[in-house]
């Protein structure tokens, strides 16, 4: 093999790891770990079991965040079988990041007296609600350039004049 034939491949090579490094890393704040961990890490602070992934309820999830390739900030309805919440920005967005927003409610929720104060709390409360045992979320690119995100939650929370845990 002549140098310009070994430098060319040499090349080739590291192009080849540094596009596997940053397509890893760009899928790791998506990872079904990262959705995990974030809701988990709050819900171990009011002393709730760890959420587990469900591949039935990722496949919901998937199905619905594909209709809203138009990136409006809708419900699904959940089918009546799962709790959501969702997230949409006009730009890229991670997984990570709607779960923290979505975790970052926590503050407006009053225990005693089971309501926000002080903003939205209901997308936290979902994310801890004691009875839910599993998750599945998914992503879409939206037509617009924007990011729509979605997890549902089976069994669904946020029962009426139910506290969460």
């Amino acid at each position: 093999m002549g140098l310009s034939n070994y430098l060319s491949f040499s090349l080739f090579f590291h192009v080849l790891i540094i596009v596997n490094i940053v397509g890893h890393v760009a899928y790791a704040q998506d990872s079904k770990e990262d959705y995990l961990k974030g809701q988990n890490a709050v819900r171990a602070e009011v002393n709730v079991p760890n959420l587990v992934w469900n591949e039935t309820v990722a496949a919901f999830a998937q199905n619905y965040a594909n209709q809203r390739k138009d990136c409006l900030l809708e419900h699904s309805g959940g089918d009546g079988r799962f709790g959501e919440n969702i997230a949409m920005s006009s730009g890229e967005m991670f997984g990570v990041d709607a779960v923290s927003m979505w975790v970052g409610e926590k503050p407006n929720y009053d225990h005693n007296s089971n309501s926000c104060v002080g903003g939205e709390c209901g997308h936290y409360t979902q994310v801890v609600w004691r009875n839910t045992k599993s998750i599945g979320c998914a992503k879409v690119r939206c037509n617009n350039g924007g990011t729509f995100i979605t997890c549902n939650y089976y069994p669904p929370g946020n029962y009426l004049g139910e506290k969460p845990y």
